[in-house]
């Protein structure tokens, strides 16, 4: 439909927009709030700082594995039905994790939550294609992912406080309390389309329209190295903000400066902030310039330059650990390029399964080096417990955390194996003159 054929999507589709992006927003507290409630979760279920790292990550294994099958479900059932289900179900989660009396109960928990807030993302970028003019989606995406990140920032100094004052149990009632209301409201106010739109195809964001499964558009897409590259970079650009900056920083700050969890987790929200400002500056920068491939490297080294210094440079002071935070995470925006980029290198079919790749990687950055650090934590642990969870020195930190100038470096080597595309797309002869250059 032309855009001046199109109707104005109305309240029912800003309302249905605003209730996705707040739905993501719910998703980023959920991700991000164990990064405030180490010590209560070691203490409570007598786990070692990897099992942590791992019931942390339980989130991102379900998150990540059903990107796919979620884009798929949004063609098929719709928005409204699906991200109803999937809040409520993020909602079940919380009160199982809330409620556990060990840590293999809180594994339920914690798997449901990411199911749950699996669909959050892409369920608000079908209701923008649906009701919105072609022109916005880049716009509205961005404002979705910037929605999230800023849940992100509420899930920590905001949710210290919280815990600090009602504990981490309760607090979680009370995030799944939220997910029971968010998803009756939902269900109450979204529609899957606008009422002109019921003769005509709403974009999708699976390979479900052509009737392709799940399996077979990985295969296909697993064959094309440059969408492989672009999901590598990703994952590796991705940990560590998914690592450090949703669960371990909060307890390095705490350790390094001595400050209380509210200040840690302040700080630590810098790194995320500085994403939320950067996302639609870099998104700008890469369109006005036309190219794609160097924003990313050039991000990447000033992200990875910026850590490096924040964990390493000798007297710095707690103020300038935030602002080189805020720096890390304003470079880190090369990510966002990278998802037109995976668009344009797939423009001759199966971008919707590409891009469900390319989240699924970013996501599983998470899973992956949440472990890793926590293991790497525990192997320096010299027996030291306050209030019965483990203590980790400085010492200790350091030497986990020179994963993350590791993981800067690897994404850099990724991002320049990467062709660029001059921000069009690349398709037939194209594809084939790039490949020969």
């Amino acid at each position: 439909m032309p855009d001046r054929a199109r109707p104005s999507p109305g309240f029912t589709g800003y309302a249905g927009y605003a209730l996705g992006a707040v739905f993501f927003f719910y998703a980023w507290i959920l991700r991000v709030s164990p990064s405030v409630m180490v010590d209560p979760l070691m203490r409570d279920f007598a786990v070692s700082g990897a099992i942590l790292g791992n019931l942390s990550a339980f989130y991102f294994y379900a998150y990540a594995s059903l990107q796919m099958p979620v884009g798929m479900a949004l063609d098929r059932w719709g928005p409204r039905k699906v991200m109803s289900l999937g809040v409520l179900l993020a909602g079940v989660g919380c009160l199982i994790f809330a409620s556990a009396p060990g840590v293999e109960v809180a594994y339920v928990g914690r798997t449901f939550i990411g199911a749950g807030a699996a669909f959050g993302l892409l369920g608000g970028m079908v209701l923008a294609g649906a009701w919105f003019s072609p022109r916005r989606f880049a716009m509205l995406s961005g404002l979705l992912m910037t929605t999230g990140l800023m849940g992100g920032i509420v899930g920590q100094a905001p949710m210290a406080l919280l815990v600090e004052a009602e504990g981490w149990r309760r607090s979680i009632i009370y995030l799944g309390i939220l997910a029971l209301i968010l998803g009756f409201v939902m269900w109450l106010v979204i529609r899957d389309r606008p009422p002109a739109a019921a003769g005509r195809t709403v974009p999708s964001v699976s390979a479900a329209a052509s009737g392709e499964g799940v399996l077979a558009a990985l295969w296909r897409v697993a064959k094309h190295p440059q969408t492989i590259a672009i999901a590598f970079f990703c994952g590796l650009s991705a940990s560590p903000m998914l690592a450090f900056g949703a669960l371990w920083g909060v307890p390095y700050a705490e350790t390094r400066f001595g400050v209380d969890r509210a200040s840690a987790a302040f700080a630590t929200s810098m790194l995320l902030f500085g994403f939320v400002v950067g996302g639609p500056i870099c998104g700008w920068l890469s369109d006005r310039i036309g190219r794609r491939k160097l924003p990313m490297v050039a991000g990447t080294i000033l992200g990875g330059l910026a850590m490096a210094a924040a964990l390493y440079l000798p007297g710095l002071s707690f103020v300038a650990y935030q602002g080189l935070m805020f720096v890390a995470g304003l470079a880190s925006t090369g990510m966002v390029v990278a998802y037109a980029l995976t668009r344009e290198h797939n423009a001759g079919g199966g971008s919707g399964a590409a891009l469900g790749l390319v989240n699924m990687a970013a996501v599983m950055g998470g899973a992956v080096f949440q472990p890793v650090v926590g293991l790497l934590l525990d192997l320096q642990w010299t027996g030291a417990l306050k209030g019965g969870a483990r203590v980790y020195g400085i010492d200790a930190f350091d030497n986990a955390m020179l994963t993350m100038p590791a993981l800067y470096i690897a994404a850099l080597l990724f991002a320049l194996m990467i062709r660029e595309t001059w921000c069009r797309p690349v398709t037939g002869d194209t594809s084939a003159a790039q490949a020969a250059a």
